[in-house]
């Protein structure tokens, strides 16, 4: 590829509700471009963007891609990010280096909640936007009726530019209101100029000719005081200033143009390359980002070619034949391969071996790349967030906000002796996508892994076996239960056998207490000598290896106080051993004397969902046992939840909560104490522990 200039490149984010026709239209953009000489099929898995094994196989898009190619002198970067929630981290990242992003809503199926997070996050980051009504062939397609719904989820910004003209239910012709001219499509795509509608080829059209050219002008007039006064004075404005008027209203967050197309005969296709090249700001015409000096002050970084050099990594492929990858958005100066750079996350020196773009997984070598481009770079140590910097100038962009795991599985490997391999290659996946860990259970000793979805673990999982050859087995968690007791006793333990040559005896009398401890509490109140004190050491040591299996279900014991009283010993027989004995059959004795109980994990939850729901939720929670705490408004129509819920009543609550708020609600969740479990519990409980053993 050629080198750009900053105003001829054009980064765009694809996002939108999963199923809405992200890749489609990828696709389409590609073939009309010229840029591949096919145009795939998802169904398929032919298409350019989802080139994944897992991607092909499930017929859906899992991680973002990054498809470049030229058209008409530009250089466009295609991010095209998965719709389905499991994967948002995806979205988050290909948004982060988009300076537009394009939200498509299907013409079937309306505004979806895929959609409204895509639009929050665009507002979230400060992106302009652009909504893209797809499938507009469906023979279900009404897109008038999805106009009225952007209009009212999104409020007046959104304003239409490119509309079909429907005559009993068929399109018969599309309408540019920028142009002011309409287009009739052959089945391959290719526009032929046609008469505006009238009346009589579609009834009332002229009357929303008529409106919608008037929306259009009135979003234009809020541009700028000069066409304000024009709009006022009801002069129609000329080509040029719609397109400046849109241009500018998409950079300043004040218009949402919307377009409709169709991917599978290419209708509208052409028109919306036209609009990506008039429309969409170029990323030296966005608000320069903030970045962190190293005395943590706040800069403002301009997207400049002559500045010194800085650069973000927003997203990383663990790829097994080449490496780590890394996408990098190239904010000021110019990325250089084979050259060293600063990474001011670690303060290391990362050496940039080559540079490639991507058109899928299409590889093509450039030797540098300009500020506002997008490029990749192979097997450099960097991760996800950090930012690449001149010596001359260190800063640190601002890292990208991605949602907490939620669900969590427990792994375990098929084949034995493949742990290292298995924790090897999840630290190459954790690399790749932020919202997963893996960690160890301290209590359970189980590999938990940890992600925003039962789909996004399996995903994991099968890129773990297809991309490093490792088999695991994903289970539910068990429960970190432990033991306690709940009243005062004192019992003896004594241990005594007689074989030829010496015996052992061991024999003492141990109080046990309930105390507030994670840990045993041993103490010691012998008088006169009745246990020498060089066994007192042997005596702990006996309870602390007890202590970790309790007489209910063999679960940890905590809150315990041991206290040495009294006990006999011989003087040729005793031994450490024969004192350790005693102690553990002291425990034993005791604890089945002193009231135990099991106590199970309760975790504190907090629930961020649309107040339509909270009703649901609330009562979800009294079946979970959970106790609400309260509940407060965290903005318009959403609420937020804060209860006490014991961990077993957990481990499905994200399906639970997606399924409820349609994906517009989060939570989080987090251990803080232990309680007693319910008596009605008890036995299930001890059955099921036992039977994990």
């Amino acid at each position: 590829m050629k080198e750009y200039d900053v105003n001829k490149v054009k980064n765009i984010a694809f996002a939108g509700h999963n199923g809405s026709g992200k890749t489609s239209l990828a696709e389409a953009l590609l073939f009309k471009a010229g840029a591949s000489d096919r145009l795939g099929k998802t169904a398929d898995g032919t298409t350019i963007c989802d080139y994944d094994p897992e991607e092909i196989k499930r017929k859906i898009s899992i991680g973002t891609s990054l498809a470049s190619f030229e058209y008409n002198d530009y250089k466009i970067n295609i991010l095209d990010t998965p719709g389905l929630f499991d994967f948002a981290a995806e979205m988050i990242e290909g948004i982060r280096a988009a300076d537009t992003v394009m939200i498509t809503v299907s013409a079937k199926s309306g505004v979806k909640v895929g959609a409204r997070k895509a639009y929050d996050e665009a507002v979230k980051q400060g992106k302009s936007k652009m909504f893209v009504v797809t499938k507009i062939d469906d023979k279900d397609a009404n897109f008038f009726n999805v106009l009225t719904e952007l209009k009212t989820v999104f409020g007046p910004t959104v304003c239409p530019v490119v509309v079909p003209v429907i005559s009993n239910g068929q399109i018969v012709e599309y309408v540019n209101l920028i142009e002011m001219k309409a287009y009739k499509y052959d089945g391959k795509g290719n526009p032929v100029e046609t008469d505006m509608p009238t009346a009589e080829i579609s009834e009332k059209f002229e009357y929303r000719i008529d409106g919608l050219v008037a929306a259009v002008s009135e979003a234009v007039a809020e541009t700028s005081d000069e066409l304000m006064e024009k709009f006022f004075e009801g002069e129609a404005f000329t080509q040029k200033e719609l397109i400046d008027g849109i241009h500018a209203g998409m950079n300043k967050g004040i218009i949402t143009p919307v377009v409709c197309t169709s991917a599978a005969d290419l209708s509208g296709i052409d028109m919306l390359l036209k609009e990506i090249e008039l429309l969409l700001p170029a990323p030296n015409e966005v608000y320069a980002s903030e970045a962190y000096t190293p005395a943590k002050d706040v800069t403002e970084v301009p997207c400049d070619v002559d500045a010194p050099l800085s650069a973000y990594v927003f997203k990383t492929i663990a790829d097994p034949f080449v490496g780590k990858m890394s996408m990098i958005k190239v904010m000021s100066g110019k990325l250089t391969s084979n050259t060293d750079v600063i990474n001011a996350a670690t303060g290391n020196t990362e050496k940039i071996g080559k540079l490639y773009t991507l058109c899928g997984k299409k590889q093509t070598e450039v030797s540098c790349a300009y500020a506002g481009d997008i490029v990749v770079a192979s097997k450099i140590g960097a991760n996800t967030g950090d930012t690449l910097c001149d010596s001359a100038r260190i800063i640190q962009f601002v890292e990208m906000d991605f949602p907490k795991p939620c669900y969590s599985m427990a792994v375990k490997a098929k084949a034995q002796g493949d742990e290292a391999k298995i924790s090897s290659s999840m630290q190459r996946l954790i690399e790749e996508d932020p919202t997963l860990t893996y960690v160890q259970d301290d209590n359970t000793k189980e590999q938990i892994l940890s992600g925003l979805g039962e789909q996004h673990i399996e995903v994991a999982a099968a890129k773990l076996k297809s991309k490093f050859g490792v088999e695991v087995k994903l289970t539910v968690p068990k429960i970190a239960y432990k033991e306690t007791i709940r009243k005062k006793v004192k019992v003896e333990g004594k241990h005594k056998k007689q074989s030829g040559g010496h015996g052992q005896y061991g024999h003492v009398w141990i109080e046990f207490e309930p105390c507030v401890s994670d840990t045993l509490i041993f103490e010691e109140r012998v008088f006169g000598g009745a246990v020498p004190k060089n066994y007192f050491p042997a005596v702990q040591k006996g309870l602390e290896d007890s202590v970790k299996k309790g007489v209910l279900a063999g679960c940890p014991v905590v809150g315990l106080k041991a206290i040495l009283v009294d006990g006999s010993y011989h003087p040729v027989d005793s031994s450490e051993m024969a004192f350790k004995t005693a102690a553990s059959i002291a425990y034993k004795e005791g604890l089945k004397q002193a009231d135990p109980v099991m106590l199970e994990p309760i975790g504190e939850l907090k629930v961020t969902a649309p107040d339509d729901n909270t009703g649901d939720i609330m009562g979800e929670l009294n079946k979970r046992r959970g106790r609400v705490l309260g509940m407060e408004p965290v903005s318009h129509g959403v609420t937020l939840i804060q209860a006490e819920v014991p961990v077993r009543e957990m481990h499905d609550f994200a399906m639970y909560l997606r399924q409820t708020t349609r994906g517009l609600g989060s939570f989080t969740f987090e251990f803080v104490r232990y309680e007693q479990l319910p008596a009605n519990l008890l036995t299930e409980v001890i059955s099921a522990v036992n039977s994990e053993e």
